[in-house]
């Protein structure tokens, strides 16, 4: 499955088990925010640790992810950044506009 999803304590954990957050992806990742802010989920962690690209289709689907959370006065946070998607998100400026932690344990701490 590209996408695993864990329930925590007091949070969702999203794990995308691909390479690529594209096109082909990222509808699939929307779908994905959309169920969990329906069922009342606002805190949403987002591991990108296996992610080595993402294109402006899955920053979008980062995007709504926040707004969602923020919706709901949660937090949104990703994490384990590539350095190729760390450097996609730091050119259009979303590092300024998401949460982002290095590891699971300061994701974990964000949230709590």
């Amino acid at each position: 499955m590209s996408i695993t999803t864990e329930k925590k304590n007091n949070f969702s954990l999203l794990k995308i088990n691909q390479e690529k957050l594209d096109s082909t992806l990222s509808p699939d990742l929307k779908a994905e925010f959309v169920l969990l802010n329906k069922s009342g989920e606002k805190n949403i962690l987002v591991d990108l640790s296996d992610v080595k690209y993402c294109d402006s289709s899955g920053l979008s689907a980062l995007l709504i992810g926040n707004r969602l959370c923020n919706e709901l006065e949660g937090n949104f946070v990703i994490n384990s950044l590539q350095e190729m998607v760390e450097k996609m998100i730091q050119i259009s400026q979303l590092d300024k506009v998401l949460q982002i932690s290095k590891d699971m344990k300061e994701a974990e701490e964000m949230l709590a």
